[in-house]
């Protein structure tokens, strides 16, 4: 076995009839440890199940969704696992990479950065989309069917990453996504650093300008707190909302009065997500 398809046990936890795990491996696309949780219902002890992968926000690891979202009792009784990856390299002490918490650890962006001195390690699109899906493919009961959804930072990764490979995933949803980048304080800093000034190159991460350029006409589900502390100046639906508009784009944009954008938030809703990607992932 090559480093990369080994995997070190971390932790390992019974819950609702099924396994929470996590692993630590080698990542070649980030040239670093990567630990990620995965939640096996407990239909894979005797069958292939379909896959739910959770793209977490910004300061988060792949802890917070798994033991703050309340899924695990949901995704054991419509027999569905969830991967939850990292949501940056680790431990590669990068000039910069602990001075702030939008840039840097805990803040890859789901992007390939192209600039020093991020460029060795902060590559994130590769490994979510290429390397850990491998990984996962080799060492668990998955069937192939897959789903993905995400928060805030990790919604945008999920919006782009269905929309830049149709058929990949049965389904994307998103709660309070960054889905214009390109256009507020948190992409803009982001993409600056790991992609430069060149904005031709920020476009093929941002979900507005992929939906402007029909890249994929896979329903984008999203649930949007009113009370989102964040909703004006970083999150911007409305624009996701006319862009769709504009091109004919399937999407179900709701707006949930009085919530905001913690994990209070997602723990709401998030059997609705559930529910929603289940009945993609158990079609033929």
């Amino acid at each position: 076995m090559s480093m990369s398809e080994t995997l070190e046990l971390v932790s390992a936890n019974r819950s609702f009839g099924g396994w929470h795990k996590r692993y630590r491996h080698y990542s070649r696309a980030l040239d670093c440890d990567m630990v990620f949780a995965v939640y096996l219902p407990p239909q894979a002890e005797n069958e292939r199940v379909p896959l739910l992968w959770w793209l977490s926000g910004l300061t988060c690891n792949d802890e917070n969704f798994m033991q703050k979202a309340g899924a695990h009792r949901i995704a054991a009784e419509l027999g569905v696992a969830i991967v939850c990856p990292d949501t940056s390299p680790r431990g590669t002490e990068l000039s910069g990479e602990h001075e702030s918490y939008d840039l840097g650890s805990g803040a890859g962006f789901y992007v390939n950065a192209t600039q020093a001195p991020w460029k060795s390690n902060y590559r994130m699109y590769d490994y979510v989309i290429e390397e850990l899906p491998s990984v996962v493919r080799q060492h668990f009961p998955v069937n192939g069917r897959e789903s993905i959804s995400g928060h805030s930072m990790g919604g945008h990764g999920a919006l782009i990453l269905a929309l830049r490979h149709p058929g990949r995933f049965r389904s994307v949803s998103a709660f309070a996504p960054i889905v214009n980048p390109m256009n507020c304080p948190w992409g803009q800093k982001a993409f600056t650093s790991y992609l430069g000034d060149d904005q031709s190159r920020w476009r093929q991460y941002d979900a507005c300008e992929l939906v402007a350029n029909g890249a994929s006409r896979q329903r984008l589900f999203i649930d949007q707190g009113e009370a989102d502390q964040f909703l004006d100046e970083q999150l911007m639906p409305e624009r996701l909302e006319a862009v769709c508009e504009e091109h004919d784009h399937p999407l179900t944009l709701r707006r949930q009065p009085g919530y905001d954008h913690s994990y209070f938030f997602i723990a709401s809703f998030i059997e609705e997500h559930l529910r929603y990607h289940a009945e993609h992932l158990m079609k033929r």
